[in-house]
């Protein structure tokens, strides 16, 4: 049997431009897969330490790193030579990795123009060569990088590629199996995968004996104006504290999710829609008068959504998607309050 050949391997062949990747263009996407995740702040793990420990000893490189491309800087979940966590995205050799399906290598830094008065080259950690492939995720998104760097001139052979793409592949097999724990690491809520799985379970339930349940979906407040004015360090401390918070307010038969970046949801078992209203409340009352420990205490809101199981909800996608549109009626009529499809 004759199989199709990839688009990108027949325009190799006959000198055709490659089509249009429409997932490299789409940073958005790209960002929400990145997210989805939820390993962006996360504590080392030995898992990828061990991933970027392996590289040097085959490369022989003095520098390794698994490189995550977030919106304005490149974070490193394990790094190898460096003493830094994160560089400016604009400074980053991996955002050029991650805008191609290639492996990209630049043999001498000095000498290419598109890095040779980069502030990586002409001071610390001082870079000539470089080598990096992207992590390119279930969903088609390039979410970062693994890279070796060089501090003298050097080429890379196909072999070492090769051995770069597998190891690349195993990371991203990491960052999947993350997923299945079902554990984010920064706000010990369980994630998005496990959130569902819940709610599947309260839908199984709801069917067969009629037990209520509802969802609260929240989202911080204007959470990118965190980043921006105290630094994603101070983000993280923000989402950890609103963990802590959440988690103590919530009964050991409820789940508390998160469902992306600064996006949160805690399915309330044998809980009507009133006493979710209530619930709601509480939670919003709380992280409205939370203070968060920095250089300048850093107080936060949240919006709120509640769905009940029921009615127009009887499936796992149209319960979640009720909540989400009372989430962003919360948002468009205020901010800092809950909605509700039949109470508010």
């Amino acid at each position: 049997m004759n199989l199709p050949m990839e688009p990108s391997r027949l325009a190799e062949m006959f000198g055709m431009p490659e089509a249009t990747d429409s997932k490299l263009d789409d940073e958005a996407g790209r960002i929400a897969a990145l997210r989805r995740y939820n390993v962006l702040g996360s504590a080392p793990e030995r898992a990828f330490d061990r991933i970027t420990s392996l590289v040097k000893t085959i490369l022989n490189v003095p520098i390794v790193a698994v490189s995550l491309v977030d919106q304005d800087r490149q974070w490193f979940k394990s790094c190898i030579g460096l003493d830094v966590r994160e560089t400016k995205r604009q400074d980053a050799f991996c955002d050029h990795t991650i805008r191609t399906r290639q492996a990209m290598v630049v043999p001498n830094a000095a000498l290419d123009p598109r890095f040779a008065s980069n502030p990586l080259v002409l001071g610390p950690p001082h870079i000539v060569s470089y080598a990096g492939v992207p992590l390119n995720a279930p969903d088609g998104y390039n979410i970062g990088s693994l890279c070796v760097i060089d501090t003298v001139p050097r080429d890379f052979d196909n072999q070492q590629i090769e051995v770069l793409k597998s190891f690349a592949a195993i990371v991203v097999d990491e960052f999947e199996l993350r997923l299945l724990a079902g554990t984010d690491e920064l706000t010990g809520a369980v994630s998005r995968r496990a959130f569902i799985a819940e709610a599947d379970k309260a839908v199984a339930r709801f069917e067969r004996y009629a037990l209520p349940s509802a969802i609260v979906a929240f989202d911080i407040d204007h959470f990118k104006q965190v980043n921006d004015t105290y630094g994603h360090p101070a983000g993280d401390k923000v989402l950890r504290a609103i963990g802590a918070c959440i988690s103590e307010m919530t009964r050991p038969s409820d789940a508390f999710g998160r469902l992306g970046g600064e996006e949160f949801a805690v399915l309330l078992a044998d809980t009507e829609a009133g006493d979710a209203y209530v619930a709601a409340e509480r939670f919003r009352h709380a992280l409205e008068h939370l203070i968060i420990e920095h250089n300048v205490p850093i107080r936060i809101t949240a919006s709120f959504g509640i769905a009940a199981l029921g009615g127009g909800c009887r499936t796992r996608d149209a319960w979640l998607a009720s909540s989400d549109a009372q989430l962003y009626r919360a948002k468009q009529t205020g901010r800092n309050r809950c909605c509700a499809e039949t109470l508010s």
